[in-house]
């Protein structure tokens, strides 16, 4: 049967109308990035999670073709069963203590932000294994968060954590064809919310177990050729130390800073971490706390090459009591401090 061409023409379901639809701003969706972890404590597990964050050329700048052929002809084949028992010592039921304390942080600062009355959503990813950082935010984006603001877990700027966040984040938007609108921290190695939270866990442990003689600030470590190059990270740990004997007042002379975490053989920040805490045991000092402001949330370089490996080389040589002062983790103070500043970075945004 013949169509008559006097019949209506049915509506073009692509056709355009001149009257747009009214637009929702949605929530504005806030990214907190921490380092990352092996899903399980496990070799097959730690050697998926050390393939990726070792091969970021960020963290090791070489030439790739160079490293490539190290990392899966030695360090993939023997680290993860080196590093393996390691984590399953600080293991918790929840799983890895750097997702969990991660995971308390969003967490609350979600509840903060409801309680201000801020119409956001947090979510968070991770650098290097899970959850990635394109999950994060494609979960913002679900929640029809249209503006992010990618917050890294770094007080401290330096280009192997920081940037390589914010490149992964650059990089996951370059693939979507409607684009949210990004912001990002850059650093809060100063903020005063911070420093008070830390000065007070330092003085919770003195009220309860006395003072030690000395309190190391150990940072994680960087290669010192990338200092020379232009990264700020070094300048940015001896502000934050020094804002810290400020906030401790009289007792401010007791601070010393370290950085850990050497790895290959080429000269990195110094002093090293572990070879002070020989020297100072050695010279007669016999109680020492020691702390990691670079570090939020407690992982496998605070609980283990500090809380054990560092206490057993300073007892070794001689020293009487070791004691290790755990990161902001799930401190409300902090949760408090850290909303406090992602609200500030929103300001603006909000319909």
């Amino acid at each position: 049967m013949f169509k008559s061409r006097f019949l209506p023409e049915q509506a073009d379901p692509l056709a355009f109308s001149d009257t747009p639809s009214p637009r929702d701003p949605g929530p504005m969706g806030v990214l907190l990035v921490n380092l990352g972890t092996p899903d399980e404590p496990t070799p097959s597990a730690i050697r998926r999670y050390l393939a990726e964050f070792l091969s970021d050329p960020r963290v090791i700048e070489i030439p790739q073709w160079i490293w490539q052929i190290i990392l899966r002809g030695a360090v993939l084949v023997r680290r993860p069963h080196v590093l393996a028992p390691r984590y399953r010592e600080i293991w918790l039921e929840q799983g890895s203590p750097l997702l969990v304390w991660s995971q308390a942080q969003a967490a609350q600062v979600q509840q903060q932000l409801v309680q201000q009355n801020v119409n956001a959503q947090v979510a968070l990813g991770m650098r290097y294994g899970n959850p990635s950082i394109a999950q994060a935010m494609d979960s913002l984006r679900s929640q029809g968060c249209d503006r992010i603001l990618v917050v890294p877990m770094y007080p401290q700027y330096a280009a192997s954590t920081t940037a390589t966040a914010v490149d992964k984040v650059a990089a996951h938007a370059s693939r979507l064809r409607n684009q949210p609108a990004l912001r990002f921290i850059k650093r809060y190695h100063d903020l005063q919310g911070y420093i008070a939270a830390m000065a007070a866990k330092v003085r919770q442990q003195w009220s309860a177990h006395g003072k030690p003689e000395r309190l190391l600030l150990s940072f994680h470590g960087l290669p010192r050729v990338t200092v020379e190059q232009g990264d700020p990270y070094r300048r940015d740990c001896m502000e934050t130390a020094q804002l810290l004997r400020m906030a401790l007042g009289e007792d401010g002379h007791r601070v010393h800073v370290s950085f850990q975490s050497r790895f290959g053989a080429q000269a990195w920040l110094e002093p090293y971490t572990e070879p002070t805490l020989r020297a100072w045991a050695k010279e007669g000092v016999r109680r020492v706390d020691v702390m990691c402001p670079g570090f939020l949330a407690d992982c496998i370089e605070t609980l283990e090459e500090i809380q054990m490996q560092c206490r057993d080389a300073f007892i070794q040589e001689g020293g009487a009591e070791f004691r290790y002062i755990e990161c902001l983790n799930d401190d409300p103070a902090w949760a408090q401090s850290l909303a406090g500043l992602i609200r500030q970075h929103l300001a603006g945004w909000e319909p």
